[in-house]
């Protein structure tokens, strides 16, 4: 979401962090490996976001997945398909530990913008050809990202919670063998921690993700009830107010400290809340 709200400011495209969060419908998304792996952020269908993504106003199109026994050829092409796209000023990106953007290059390699300005990591340039900042196991994939007609707010608004929706009832289309999204995410989050991986980084690194797009949530919906109004402005803003209690569950789940018989407890108030605040998104459809 980084990466996406610096193609949004390099644009010049006046939207707020919430409506990119909500709109896109990332807000309510939870996908849960498990064993807890932090790559549960990662590893999903993007398919449906990317075309809400479009809807706000940016097309994102995969360029391509590399891996080390991609050919020498396979990586000077698309490294090619960078230097153009970034000399036509096209903005581009790469997901491989963490998604960021590549912002220039010189004689012999990328420049890879960092997420965290206190940490040194993922890796700041992308070396032509070798790849060697990535060491020996990568699994990296490009992007490249266009302007577009931003749709109407209430298509996007509509259309997003429509996926909120569906993430919930039919969360097998949408994840990965051996991740779960939705509600089942939070059922798979109790058992790994039963498994005794509630201390782990991706513990904190799940709940920390997931806690900030609830936060999101929270705020788009206090959002939707400034552009709207009358009863359906204020079901927003009771929207806003249960997405906070989710937020506030999430954020005691993440803390790797918390007893596990604290943290199962806190995780499935978590989706309780959750459940609820998705029975509340449909009856907002059905009046919107």
């Amino acid at each position: 979401m980084g990466v996406l709200k610096g193609v949004f400011d390099y644009f010049r495209i006046p939207v707020s962090d919430p409506w990119i969060f909500g709109g896109s419908g990332h807000a309510f998304l939870i996908n849960i490996h498990e064993e807890l792996c932090p790559s549960g952020p990662y590893v999903w269908n993007y398919k449906t976001f990317f075309e809400l993504a479009r809807k706000l106003g940016v097309e994102m199109k995969e360029l391509g997945f590399f891996h080390p026994k991609s050919t020498p050829d396979e990586i000077k092409e698309i490294e090619e398909v960078l230097r153009r796209n970034i000399d036509e000023d096209v903005p581009c990106s790469l997901l491989n530990l963490e998604n960021q953007l590549i912002s220039g290059y010189n004689d012999r390699q990328f420049t890879v913008q960092q997420p965290w300005a206190k940490v040194d990591f993922p890796p700041k340039t992308l070396t032509f050809q070798t790849w060697e900042e990535l060491g020996k196991e990568f699994h990296i994939s490009f992007f490249s990202f266009a302007q577009t007609e931003a749709t109407d707010e209430r298509t996007i608004i509509r259309d997003s919670l429509s996926y909120a929706v569906d993430l919930a009832r039919n969360p097998a289309r949408y994840r990965s063998e051996h991740y779960y999204i939705g509600l089942e995410a939070y059922d798979t989050w109790v058992k790994a921690v039963e498994a005794g991986h509630g201390p782990s980084h991706g513990n904190w690194w799940n709940g920390t993700v997931w806690w900030e797009c609830r936060e999101m949530a929270s705020k788009y919906f206090s959002e939707i009830a400034s552009k709207l109004q009358g009863e359906i402005s204020e079901r927003a803003m009771n929207l806003s107010k249960q997405y906070g209690n989710v937020t506030t569950f999430l954020d005691k789940a993440r803390n790797r400290e918390l007893a596990d018989e604290k943290k199962i407890k806190v995780i499935l108030e978590a989706k309780k809340a959750e459940e609820a605040c998705i029975n509340e998104i449909e009856g907002f459809l059905d009046t919107f």
